[in-house]
């Protein structure tokens, strides 16, 4: 007889990122490359290991070959079990016929037989497009001690940003009395961090009561946990400190990146506490040749740097060449920048050719915006992509 998990996560990686343009044409936002070796999910799958979660759901919906290749059986994150693990859940077909998934709420619900079969007394709700590290076991631990429905992870941000999230009002305890999405006059500064742990039993009757509702949007910050407040059910916010970013458009992508550089990094990806764990492929020894110049660069295995290279983060097998210049840029891997290039301010995602004497991106200090360059795309010799622009192999500019 197999023995009961006590808490199931389930992890939402079934969005487009349509915010972050080429970088997601062919790959769900979860999947995106990030600090050279990394896939953004490894961080909420290393999460859920450091914080002894072996059974985690990975509900997957648009373009999940990348993501589903990637996780593969979990080995790298020691979530291959044949009880618990890692479980992939795409949309399925049942008595009603196949559904997409029409919201976060929704996609939960459809997989409420999948938290059953391990009998949970909680469930853990994760986002797959946030880069962070956190301890699940403390915010369960608060989450049982209160007696709470529902326990929403909060971050405390600066008051002139707090529009831009969805906030949490509370007493002093810690009790909400209110959320609030994207207020233009917050009264609180506690944004939702979108993790949320839930008695399993409260959550279900919810989630049954939205997906009657055909008014609803199959929401949990929309519908679901206003309607939770509105009952008066008992919900608790958990503050959180520490490094969190939500990755879910090409600046903050691209300033997360940056927050690994430097002496003192504000993301630091191995502290020896808090190891993140990813499926990476051995590759040779990165090589950095005798009139290279490298200044403050994460650099991956495999890399192959002649040129010049100042406060960037490059993937495995990114070949920089004589006199190329690349400079505040991220490079995800298995590129190649020729003679001349230059790439400035820039995201350059996995297989990208830059021709010779071809300019990518401004100075940052005069930019309008990052440059973006889509998976696969080659731009030709002596091109100019301008400060700002997205280049996708569907068709050019985007």
């Amino acid at each position: 007889m197999f023995k009961k998990k006590e808490c199931v996560a389930m992890l939402l990686a079934g969005g487009q990122g349509s915010r972050l343009y080429a970088l997601t044409d062919k790959t769900a936002k979860p999947a995106v490359t990030f600090g050279g070796k990394y896939r953004i999910i490894d961080f909420p799958l290393s999460n859920c290991v450091n914080s002894g979660l072996d059974t985690v759901g990975v509900l997957t919906q648009y373009q999940p070959l990348v993501l589903n290749e990637y996780i593969g059986t979990g080995l790298p994150w020691d979530l291959d079990r044949n009880y618990g693990g890692v479980k992939i859940l795409p949309p399925y077909q049942g008595k009603g016929g196949a559904d997409w998934y029409s919201g976060t709420a929704n996609a939960i619900y459809q997989n409420m037989q999948f938290i059953e079969r391990y009998d949970a007394d909680y469930v853990l709700i994760l986002s797959g497009d946030h880069i962070y590290h956190m301890d699940y076991a403390k915010m369960i631990d608060y989450h049982k001690k209160t007696g709470a429905a529902c326990t929403i992870a909060v971050l405390d941000v600066p008051l002139s940003e707090a529009s831009r999230f969805g906030i949490m009002s509370t007493h002093e305890d810690g009790r909400i009395y209110k959320f609030t999405e994207k207020p233009k006059n917050p009264d609180s500064t506690k944004a939702s961090m979108g993790i949320y742990v839930f008695t399993k039993e409260k959550l279900f009757d919810y989630l049954i009561a939205d997906a009657k509702d055909e008014n609803s949007s199959n929401d949990f910050g929309k519908n679901v946990i206003p309607a939770m407040l509105g009952a008066g059910e008992k919900m608790m916010a958990y503050s959180f400190e520490g490094y969190w970013k939500d990755v879910g458009t090409i600046d903050s992508l691209w300033e997360a990146n940056m927050d690994l550089l430097g002496e003192n990094p504000v993301l630091k990806l191995n502290d020896g506490s808090h190891r993140v764990l990813s499926r990476h492929e051995n590759a040779p020894p990165q090589y950095i040749g005798p009139a290279a110049v490298v200044e403050n660069v994460s650099i991956t295995e495999g890399c192959e740097i002649l040129g010049t290279v100042r406060n960037s983060v490059l993937g495995e097998n990114v070949r920089i060449m004589e006199g190329a210049v690349v400079e505040d840029a991220v490079l995800m891997g298995d590129s190649i920048v020729y003679e001349g290039a230059r790439v400035s301010f820039a995201i350059v995602d996995r297989d990208v050719k830059i021709g010779k004497g071809a300019v990518v991106g401004k100075k940052r200090s005069e930019a309008k915006g990052v440059a973006v360059i889509g998976e696969g795309v080659s731009i030709e010799e002596n091109a100019v992509v301008a400060d700002g622009e997205i280049v996708s192999d569907k068709g050019g500019l985007v």
